[in-house]
């Protein structure tokens, strides 16, 4: 019996039975993940405003269907397509979900209840299965209710849990259009926007398992400059990385880079927004149907397009949009498909909503 008990500690250790912790591979890259910040511009984005998020986010307990719409700048309205599950897998407390990808057929969520401290996991939706199964906003969210319904329980096939394990803030789910994997940041915190990472740690994740196949740890820095680390993260159709960041309250650095197999890269782009959308760093998309870059905060959305961000940046505050929202809610991410459809992530209660236009 002790014998068949050590062989069941060292299986569960390398598949992730305790605590979450998997097998993967560790890329420690030794050079500046930074390149030198160079000469910058400060763009006075005069369409932006800068928007406090609010004391205390809305609730919007037994409402079936939701609207979210613009009230200044690029009109655009965002209604209710999915009501995430409440209570989640094995009655979990899937209320604190923090970022989304698309890749077609699939929608992945990242969850980190607050309780798990820096741990999560991502739970992958069959958006056609769904779609032949004809749910409805109500029973998708009815799905691991304690009363589901046949149909509702039905849904469960749609869905797929994975594992928990390490994934710091987790508002960083990102599909890369050119490789087609997945990516986030692991950017642990000890407590909201206080990073407690020396190093910054990209992972790729499994679209199958649902867990990260490996990992690379490295340093943003470049001299005296140094970084925290990113918190959210895009991709382009050519494969480069965006984050964007606030250090200086108001203003937006727009940081585009590379990662690779054994290797990650980042720039400061040289213009810097003298007016980002607002308080949190909340997400940062890329719309391959216009391409253009979309900067997300609570109630507020600044894009750009992507070209004028290459070399030394040619952007004008004129390419800049800015979108207000008429809405408390806490916006926890945005995603496109292929054809422009935007899908925004909201909290309290966790739902995502399609937008009505593909370019704005």
């Amino acid at each position: 019996m002790k014998r068949i008990s050590r062989w069941l500690i060292v299986i569960a250790c390398f598949t992730g039975l305790f605590g979450g912790i998997q097998a993967q591979a560790m890329v420690k890259q030794k050079t500046p993940a930074l390149q030198p910040v160079g000469r910058l511009r400060i763009l006075n984005d005069t369409r932006v405003h800068f928007v406090h998020a609010p004391k205390h986010y809305a609730h919007t307990k037994h409402v079936m269907t939701h609207t979210i719409k613009s009230s200044r700048g690029t009109s655009v309205t965002f209604k209710t397509k999915y009501l995430l599950p409440q209570p989640g897998y094995h009655h979990q407390a899937w209320g604190n979900p923090q970022s989304l990808a698309m890749t077609g057929r699939y929608l992945y969520v990242v969850y980190c209840p607050t309780t798990w401290h820096n741990r999560g996991r991502i739970v992958r939706y069959d958006v056609k299965r769904l779609t032949a199964l004809k749910a409805t906003a109500t029973e998708l969210q009815h799905t691991y209710a304690k009363h589901a319904t046949p149909k509702e329980k039905r849904l469960r096939g749609a869905i797929k849990v994975g594992p928990i394990f390490a994934t710091g803030h987790g508002q960083s789910l990102a599909y890369n259009w050119h490789n087609h994997h997945l990516y986030m940041w692991c950017d642990r915190e000890k407590k909201p926007r206080v990073p407690i990472n020396q190093y910054g740690y990209i992972q790729q994740i499994s679209a199958h398992s649902l867990r990260p196949a490996y990992q690379i740890r490295f340093r943003l820095h470049r001299g005296h400059y140094a970084v925290p680390g990113g918190h959210v993260l895009a991709f382009d159709k050519a494969g480069r990385a965006y984050f964007w960041s606030n250090p200086a309250g108001y203003r937006a650095n727009i940081y585009q880079g590379r990662i690779s197999r054994h290797k990650v890269s980042f720039r400061l782009t040289h213009q810097v927004l003298r007016r980002g959308p607002g308080t949190h760093v909340q997400g940062i998309a890329v719309n391959p149907h216009n391409n253009r870059l979309y900067l997300v905060a609570d109630g507020s959305i600044a894009s750009l397009p992507i070209q004028k961000l290459a070399g030394r940046g040619h952007l004008t505050a004129k390419q800049v949009r800015w979108t207000r929202f008429a809405s408390r809610r806490e916006f926890e991410g945005l995603a496109f498909t292929t054809s422009g459809h935007g899908y925004l992530l909201t909290n309290h209660d966790p739902e995502i909503l399609r937008g009505n236009r593909i370019s704005w």
